[in-house]
């Protein structure tokens, strides 16, 4: 499963990986229940990829967030999105400590949280910088 490939859709719970597209629309697969669907070109879609969390020096990409919460929870799925405000906070600064508290809402952590347990279940590996360049 390819980061690039999994995307947001307004209105829409869950995430989902792009399978391919057709004229009008994308056909997509749910990463939760595995139903696939088109999604229409008048619906709002973002790229996980595309998406950057507010810091203080500059913007974090969604990716590396992930990747400090895979660490942090050893390949594991973090905390419930459910939990209390306070939990989740506190979870998320331990994750991302430089992280602009005035910009970035309790919403946007639930969300960040709930999409990293999602790709986790699904089976989805985050692997740090320096990884990919021994790869490569």
């Amino acid at each position: 499963m390819e980061f690039n490939k999994i995307i947001a859709v307004t209105g829409k719970p869950g995430l989902f990986q792009v399978i391919s597209q057709s004229k009008n629309a994308i056909i997509v697969e749910s990463l939760m229940d595995k139903k696939r669907l088109a999604i229409n070109a008048t619906q709002n879609v973002s790229l996980l990829e595309n998406i950057a969390i507010y810091t203080y020096e500059e913007d974090m990409p969604l990716q590396n967030v992930f990747n400090a919460m895979f660490e942090k929870t050893e390949g594991k799925e973090a905390i419930s999105h459910k939990e209390n405000d306070k939990k989740l906070i506190a979870f998320f600064e331990e994750v991302l400590p430089n992280y602009d508290a005035e910009r970035v809402y309790v919403s946007n952590i639930k969300k960040v949280i709930q999409w990293f347990n999602i790709l986790v279940s699904a089976g989805m590996v985050f692997k740090s910088v320096e990884e990919k360049k021994e790869e490569a």
